[in-house]
């Protein structure tokens, strides 16, 4: 059973205020649970419509019904489980490898399948302006289908952060260079912009190197790619170059 008091938290936790508040987030199904509690992420508390993870303590899990899930769950239709997880503390920065940085990206959807992404082409660290939206909104978790396990997501001021960067930073822009015929280093900052702006004019100063998907086909009217699709294309050139 799950009570009025853990009903109204676990509720909030759908709200960014509540759960910066109260330092929790929730994640649903079975994978997404999975992925998580086998990281560094530290489990408050599992909720399941079944005998599910048995091998958790029996005081950190509870058996519920339908009704009860659905009441807690943040989607339209419930899943079987749903845990609440603790937010970690926020880890350095390394300036190392291939970062993708992220100009003021507004849906969950984009930037959970960016984190699943990098987790894809083995791309360990994303830097995110303040202004986008929140890694632990739920919907962003149920995208990265758990990959959020193996990427470190940061938030700061991304201005500040590569202006004063040691490794070379790309941008992606319709005036830049082909990156199909350009000479990618395996270490560098990649900047993906906002779905209708593109990267903002202050961060646009910061960048060393201009970068462009080319159009293909004859009536070339399509005006720009969507930015988890932009950035698939993106990583996989510097992956395939390096």
């Amino acid at each position: 059973m799950v009570s009025k008091n853990q009903i109204k938290l676990i509720s909030s936790l759908q709200q960014k205020k509540y759960r910066a508040l109260n330092g929790l987030f929730i994640a649903e199904g079975v994978k997404v649970i999975s992925e998580l509690l086998d990281s560094h992420f530290s489990l408050e508390h599992l909720y399941t419509t079944a005998p599910l993870f048995v091998e958790i303590p029996a005081s950190k899990r509870s058996v519920i019904s339908e009704t009860e899930i659905g009441k807690i769950s943040a989607l339209n239709t419930a899943n079987n489980a749903l845990a609440v997880f603790r937010i970690p503390d926020a880890v350095p920065i390394k300036q190392q490898g291939l970062i993708v940085a992220l100009d003021d990206i507004r849906d969950p959807g984009n930037l959970g399948t960016i984190i699943r992404l990098c987790d894809w082409f083995g791309i360990a660290q994303i830097v995110c302006s303040e202004e986008t939206v929140d890694v632990y909104n739920p919907k962003v978790v149920q995208a990265t289908m758990g990959s959020l396990a193996r990427v470190n997501v940061s938030y700061l001021n991304l201005n500040n952060f590569l202006a004063n960067s040691d490794i070379p930073v790309f941008g992606t822009f319709m005036d830049g260079e082909n990156i199909y015929k350009s000479i990618l280093p395996s270490e560098g900052i990649i900047v993906m912009g906002n779905e209708a702006n593109g990267i903002s004019i202050d961060v646009e100063k910061t960048v060393s190197k201009r970068l462009s998907i080319p159009r293909f086909g004859n009536n070339q009217k399509t005006e720009s790619l969507n930015v988890a699709t932009a950035t698939a294309i993106i990583l996989s050139e510097f992956c395939r170059n390096s």
